[in-house]
């Protein structure tokens, strides 16, 4: 008869290998593990989803709303108040990226050698009092200083929560669970434009920019206190969970990955990273279509502002961006969770409507408002690939110290993107921008191609291993049963994609 396994209830107090070392000990190796019904795991999903899910999508949300404070704050008075000039603003736009760039592979340590919970609070607290100082600026140097200070704190969220998301789904939810808390971005986009509005409107000695950053920033800093109490290191240290729960939701997400939450740094699991073509194609893919996420986030309003629409009617219109956003991400990520074999085919798509969409933008006449101010929500498709890059990350790497180094060389490459985006919008094109909109095309015709050929690879890497084994093995069965279930009550297996040769890539 199985026995439950009852994690020790301080173990979230202690350091991070401590707690794995008492995970192990206290789990009675001379019993099997009792694998849960199929009511019982939706049950349990259902419950994780309620939890987590808020906690993510808002947490997400504040991210990108501080991120693209900047944004708004372009037309709030930022530029003559500290006396920007030339491209300095657009630098101000590729700080934040330098600081993210200069922090990632450190916060991808800390998430595997730290409580990954605490450590996410604490960048959340750090990123809103970075934030807040933002209202304090007088000039250039000040800003960019905390530009870089707010990328370094802000730096551990998206990979955190892909890891996240790894630990507690499994690879056939991915997609639309990273979807879910991707929605804080088109939440943000809609919201935040209404806020700005609002804070645009207080008169007083302060000027509204200044209150942006304040109010932004401490909304941030209490919702970083309540996660300290809400958001678990790891499944085994769940408080909303009962310890049978605990036993499940940390065993069920390996069933075909074969991979556990570690705290140790495995140097070979880092190596092999390095070596792995998958790793370098997601890196520029989303290195190439970050250059155009650089133009969009930071001169979103710029962009609708060169229609001929004043300040308070830019913000407004701004606003729909945010709608096409969360319906282009809903949409990519429901779909497929749905379809099999269309993460790519789906990323592919959405590039493709958002060449469109700058197309429209770029080659209609400046008295077609409406038409180009289409072609700017259409633009913003493109960012519906994000979520369900991330979920390939997710999907198709296994060993956790594996996973965190190719979630770096992602973020890392999207830095680089995000750096050098902001410098093809030139401040003396206005209003045509001709070097943005034909220097975002030019990458996202190089993107799609690269998910193209990542899609052959892993399709033909899935194919090998079948010849290799003499054993066909759907890398994403339609039904639960088909998933060859192990027994991990004896010890935590921990193989990478490349060791585990019985592992197949989704597509």
């Amino acid at each position: 008869m199985a026995t439950s396994f009852e994690p020790d209830t301080t173990a979230d107090a202690k350091l991070a290998d401590e707690q794995t070392k008492m995970d192990i000990e206290n789990f009675d190796i001379g019993e099997t593990y009792a694998h849960p019904s199929a009511a019982e795991e939706k049950a349990l999903l259902r419950k994780i989803d309620l939890h987590l899910m808020p906690l993510m999508l808002f947490s997400y949300f504040l991210q990108f709303l501080d991120k693209s404070s900047l944004n708004y704050s372009a037309i709030m008075g930022i530029r003559t108040d500290t006396k920007l000039v030339g491209q300095q603003y657009s630098w101000l736009s590729s700080a934040f990226y330098f600081g993210y760039l200069i922090a990632n592979y450190p916060a991808s340590v800390g998430l595997v050698k730290l409580p990954m919970g605490k450590f996410l609070c604490g960048s959340i607290i750090a990123w809103a009092i970075v934030l807040a100082c933002h209202g304090a600026a007088n000039n250039f140097i000040g800003l960019c200083v905390l530009r870089v200070l707010l990328g370094i704190t802000e730096s551990t969220v998206s990979p955190g929560f892909s890891l996240l998301t790894g630990i507690w789904y499994k690879p056939s939810e991915h997609a639309w669970r990273h979807g879910i808390w991707f929605l804080g971005n088109g939440i943000a986009n809609t919201l935040g434009g209404l806020m700005a509005y609002g804070i645009l409107h207080i008169s007083g000695s302060l000027s509204p920019w200044r209150w942006l950053f304040i109010i932004f920033g401490l909304i941030t800093f209490f919702w970083g206190i309540v996660l300290i109490f809400a958001l678990p290191d790891s499944p085994l240290t769940a408080r909303f969970l009962t310890a049978r729960e605990r036993e499940v939701a940390d065993r069920r997400p390996q069933q075909q990955q074969h991979s556990f939450k570690s705290t140790t740094w495995s140097w070979p699991q880092f190596y092999e990273a390095l070596q792995d073509p998958k790793s370098w194609l997601l890196a520029l893919m989303i290195g190439v279509a970050s250059i155009t996420n650089g133009v969009v986030s930071n001169f979103g309003t710029l962009i609708v502002n060169s229609f001929g629409y004043n300040q308070f009617n830019t913000i407004l219109l701004g606003m729909p961006s945010g709608g096409f956003q969360m319906a282009a991400v809903l949409l990519a990520t429901y779909s497929a969770s749905r379809i099999r074999k269309s993460r790519l085919i789906i990323i592919i798509t959405g590039y493709l409507l958002a060449i469109l969409g700058i197309l429209l933008v770029k080659e209609l006449p400046t008295t077609n408002k409406i038409g180009r101010l289409f072609g700017y929500w259409m633009m913003i498709v493109f960012s519906s690939a994000f979520p369900l890059m991330l979920s390939l990350i997710a999907s198709n790497t296994a060993g956790f110290t594996k996973k965190a180094t190719v979630n770096a060389m992602f973020f890392i490459a999207y830095c680089a993107g995000n750096i050098g985006g902001p410098q093809l919008f030139v401040a003396t094109e206005a209003p045509r921008y001709p070097t943005a909109y034909n220097g975002m095309i030019a990458c996202l015709c190089v993107t799609t191609a690269m998910a193209v050929v990542l899609r052959q690879y892993m399709d033909w890497e899935n194919k090998r291993r079948d010849k290799e084994q003499g054993l066909y093995i759907d890398p994403e069965p339609k039904y639960t049963a088909d998933v060859e279930e192990i027994n991990l009550a004896a010890e935590r297996i921990v193989l990478t994609d490349w060791e585990n040769r019985s592992f197949r890539y989704y597509l």
